[in-house]
């Protein structure tokens, strides 16, 4: 069956109305391919390579095949690098913003590019990939094929044509919200993400939650920026800061933010539940000596707290804080504050002088198990009273002195 550019008239009006009827972008792809089969478009396999701005992923590719729906890959950033990609049309559409179309069908078609091979062996009569423009000129690509015997008509041609830039525009919608997704993912953090996407961005916008708290410290780094080149620092800060991130994340919390060579992150706490508060701090202690552990294997060092010569410092509370917006004018910052921070910040600053590398308030320690023993009380400046801190039994080593402070 044949099929006019007329013919799809109704896929277009789908796309240039957003495509709302459905929401997942995988989705959308699998309607969009089940209207143009409708329409007499014979497709078999149509895949979708969007661009995208995250540390780790240079893009995602969207795969669909009859009969078999939509699957979604993660492409790295070196995939730009390797031989596969150099070597395939998606370069050349990339580069040119052109479209490269091989009829496999045909006796005489030039096999130029290796996954032409795959396909033919596959039974594939005819590929095209065609180029997705955004609006700001981004190339972005999307290749087409079929088993039809001969391969596509003229008109089915014409009438794939005739949708891509609606889908265009379909695509960029989708794909700029994962990226302000990502962006905010990256910059600020999951959970405080999705507070921001949905509508929290006004300054004061604070929600008073409870939370273990986690504020961490290289010691010494002062010394050793002045002893180590700049970009062997920065090299070395990101490993140390790769021994942590997934430790937290891994065990529910959520990094706020990075200052300099230092970490917040909070673990949030359901609810004021006994039990849920316990799981919580026990997850986020385990979080703790995973990360000990980690930066003990970087440094090389018998010290568990030292890294490249760096000393490790992490203090672990629970408590409430304002968790929010904060700043001047339009420059915010979403983070917490409120005295357990303080608390946290306190105990952190201890935690060199007492030459360990975790640790916790007396509040902590109390929903934590028998992995902290008591180390003595202090003072903690701006606290009223003296309190008792905990640290880990394995590492022994100095107890304090009533009246000890940071």
């Amino acid at each position: 069956m044949s099929v006019g550019v007329g013919g799809t008239a109704a896929v277009v009006a789908w796309l240039v109305d957003g495509a709302r009827s459905t929401q997942a972008p995988d989705q959308v792809l699998a309607d969009l391919c089940d209207r143009l089969i409708q329409c007499g478009i014979p497709l078999w396999r149509v895949a979708v390579f969007v661009r995208t701005l995250h540390p780790q992923v240079m893009g995602r590719r969207f795969v669909w095949r009859h009969g078999q729906g939509t699957t979604v890959m993660e492409a790295p950033h070196e995939l730009l690098e390797t031989e596969d990609f150099r070597t395939s049309p998606m370069a050349q559409v990339y580069a040119g913003a052109v479209s490269v179309r091989r009829r496999l069908a045909d006796p005489g078609c030039v096999i130029d590019f290796p996954i032409l091979s795959e396909l033919q062996a596959e039974g594939v009569t005819d590929y095209l990939v065609s180029p997705l423009i955004f609006s700001d000129g981004a190339i972005h690509a999307v290749t087409w094929t079929t088993r039809r015997p001969g391969g596509f008509t003229h008109s089915q041609i014409a009438a794939i044509e005739s949708i891509l830039a609606p889908f265009a525009r379909v695509a960029e919608i989708r794909a700029l919200r994962r990226t302000a997704s990502n962006l905010l993912d990256t910059y600020v953090g999951n959970q405080a993400g999705e507070r921001i996407l949905s509508g929290h961005i006004r300054r004061g916008d604070t929600q008073s939650i409870d939370a273990a708290i986690w504020l961490s410290d290289m010691r010494g780094f002062t010394s050793l920026a002045d002893r180590v080149p700049p970009e062997l620092l920065i090299e070395l800060l990101n490993r140390y800061f790769d021994c942590q991130v997934p430790a937290i994340v891994d065990h529910g919390g959520e990094v706020l933010k990075f200052m300099g060579d230092g970490l917040l992150a909070i673990f949030p706490v359901p609810s004021n539940d006994d039990a849920e508060v316990g799981r919580v701090c026990r997850h986020a202690l385990s979080a703790a000596t995973l990360a000990r552990a980690k930066i003990a294997e970087l440094g090389g060092a018998s010290d568990a707290g030292s890294v490249g010569g760096v000393r490790f410092g992490l203090a672990l509370h629970i408590g409430r804080v304002l968790y929010g917006n904060i700043g001047g004018g339009n420059r915010l910052d979403f983070t917490c504050i409120g005295p357990a921070v303080n608390m946290a910040a306190r105990i952190e600053k201890l935690a060199g002088k007492l030459g360990r590398t975790i640790l916790t308030s007396g509040e902590f320690a109390q929903y934590s198990g028998d992995r902290l023993k008591p180390l003595g009380d202090f003072s903690l400046q701006g606290f009223r009273g003296m309190k008792t801190v905990f640290g880990l039994a394995e590492e022994g080593g100095y107890r304090g002195n009533p009246g000890d402070g940071p």
